[in-house]
């Protein structure tokens, strides 16, 4: 199947299902605020050694979410950032990789995390390297025949115990937390959240950040994940 239908299939399936989309965290729009954090080289607010020393990380974001009483920052989706210097697991290539393919949820440590879709552990494993995802859950759904992989990352390590490929999971049942700087790879507390149509063979990891120069490409197999998270409707 082409990429563009693969596309059109998962909007057609969450447009004519809407029952089946749960939510990924708690959130009432009615009275909870989101931050839109840009991560860019615009974003002059930041020091590369802020962005380095994850406790002035951790801090700044904090700062940001709470002085205006958000409940959440959002963003990233195919953003191009710059605060991907301060791993080398992101510098290894000829062209250094920058850009974002998910969308980062960001909170507080032991903010629950839910399975939107029902499905089953398509993998699992902690990333436990500088800069990376730490415990990594990945789903696997079948929407009327299109599998939707679903990807949640920077999670607590206490999620990983009794999980196994394929143990299902029902719409909105709890799986995780976001995970403190001490276990989610040094990051600020958040959780990266990513949709691929394809895994291409891997298990417990999948790249949540790519080349820019390989944009277009990336993008026919990851989907924008504010189509099941709804949080500009």
């Amino acid at each position: 199947m082409e990429a563009d239908d693969k596309h059109q299939l998962l909007e057609q399936y969450l447009l004519q299902h809407p029952e089946a989309v749960g939510k990924v965290v708690d959130y009432d729009p009615t009275v909870d605020k989101l931050y839109t954090f840009d991560f860019r080289s615009a974003n002059t607010e930041l020091s590369p050694d802020d962005v380095n020393d994850t406790a002035k990380f951790s801090a700044w974001v904090n700062r940001k979410l709470k002085d205006d009483g958000y409940r959440y920052g959002i963003g990233g989706y195919m953003e191009n950032r710059t605060l991907y210097a301060r791993s080398a697991l992101f510098n290894t290539d000829e062209e250094p990789r920058r850009l974002h393919l998910g969308v980062d949820i960001w909170g507080d440590a032991g903010t629950p995390v839910y399975a939107p879709l029902a499905g089953k552990v398509h993998s699992f494993q902690d990333n436990d390297n500088f800069g990376d995802y730490g415990p990594t859950i990945i789903l696997e759904h079948d929407l009327n025949g299109l599998v939707l992989y679903t990807l949640y990352g920077h999670l607590n390590k206490e999620c990983l115990d009794g999980l196994y490929e394929g143990k299902p999971f029902v719409k909105n049942q709890p799986m995780a937390t976001f995970g403190d700087a001490t276990e989610n790879g040094s990051w600020p507390p958040h959780l990266h959240f990513q949709l691929m149509f394809d895994m291409g063979g891997r298990e417990g990891d999948y790249p949540g950040v790519g080349l820019y120069s390989q944009q277009e490409a990336l993008k026919q197999n990851i989907p924008d994940p504010e189509l099941l998270l709804r949080f500009n409707r």
